[in-house]
């Protein structure tokens, strides 16, 4: 218990701190979720830009343009993405003007300049328009969260939590939205970051609406997904679809089909809690132009708050 009001104090220190200025939709009726005032919420893994990826066709150069248009034709009020290096948070706002973003500038916490390091982050994306930023913050998923590129548990790199707290313009809502994603070798790194971020959302009131999405490198009936189910998060897609496993997120690029990719799951999700309740949800399987605009499908969902 000592540990926990440790590590919620010195989270808070930082975290309340302001900061200044489809396909598969297949759950509800459309024309009602687009006249209720619900918000789209997209979860994507991009996957960092790879000069290896290039060599092999399907490099971020390749890939950029259909992944952009994916995203803007799912008409997302809110985005949580994840693998994102500078080059492409750049090339992201450029494309998306209607849009902010927290979550991406340094200072860079890894020694290590290019790969899959502390340079590639989670950050957040909203519609500027309909949302007025509040407040944000970055922790890291490792005994010492408040230490820039800290690990532990055995992880393989250094891995974080992106949060923001928004407020609606029209309707005054207030509400939070925690991106993430866990790491893809240590299962303790994945079960123990699980539990640091629920821990840390649970300093809010149980009925403050939070919206969880990810990358969980996990799937839904493991134990990392446990505690994030066990602090309240509710997953939006098995709400609606049940609590059978709909199929692989992380496709590596192959074709669906693939023997690769038997008995692999859906591990990216979008979860909320509090006064909040998902509408509609799905996995977005478009190939623009023959392209995957990631090695991963990028997941939807409406979230409707109470």
């Amino acid at each position: 218990m000592a540990s926990r009001r440790r590590l919620l104090k010195g989270l808070g220190a930082v975290a309340l701190t302001p900061f200044l200025p489809a396909a598969g939709m297949v759950a509800a009726d459309e024309e009602f979720i687009k006249g209720n005032g619900s918000h789209k919420v997209l979860t994507c893994n991009i996957r960092v830009a790879l000069p290896e990826d290039d060599a092999k066709g399907f490099g971020w150069h390749t890939r950029r343009e259909v992944c952009v248009q994916l995203i803007k034709d799912q008409h997302p009020d809110i985005i949580g993405l994840q693998e994102v290096l500078k080059e492409q948070s750049v090339y992201l706002q450029r494309q998306m003007p209607k849009h902010s973003l927290f979550g991406f500038d340094g200072p860079e916490m890894d020694a290590n300049p290019t790969g899959y390091h502390g340079i590639a982050k989670n950050p957040i994306m909203w519609l500027t328009q309909r949302y007025e930023l509040l407040a944000g913050g970055t922790y890291w998923l490792s005994e010492t969260p408040l230490v820039a590129g800290s690990m532990s548990w055995n992880t393989a790199r250094a891995r974080h939590v992106n949060w923001v707290r928004l407020r609606e313009i029209k309707t005054g809502k207030e509400f939070r939205v925690v991106n993430l994603h866990l790491d893809h070798k240590s299962h303790e790194a994945k079960v123990q970051q699980a539990k640091l971020m629920a821990v840390e959302s649970s300093q809010y009131q149980p009925a403050f609406p939070q919206i969880l999405t990810g990358d969980f490198n996990s799937r839904a009936s493991g134990d990392v997904i446990e505690s994030v189910k066990a602090a309240g998060f509710t997953d939006s897609y098995a709400v609606l679809h049940g609590e059978a496993d709909p199929g692989v997120t992380a496709h590596g690029f192959e074709p669906v089909d693939s023997a690769k990719l038997t008995g692999k799951g859906k591990i990216d999700f979008i979860f909320c809690k509090g006064n909040c309740k998902p509408l509609a949800a799905g996995i977005i399987k478009d190939k623009p132009k023959g392209i995957f605009p990631s090695d991963h499908f990028f997941v939807s969902a409406q979230i409707m708050l109470l």
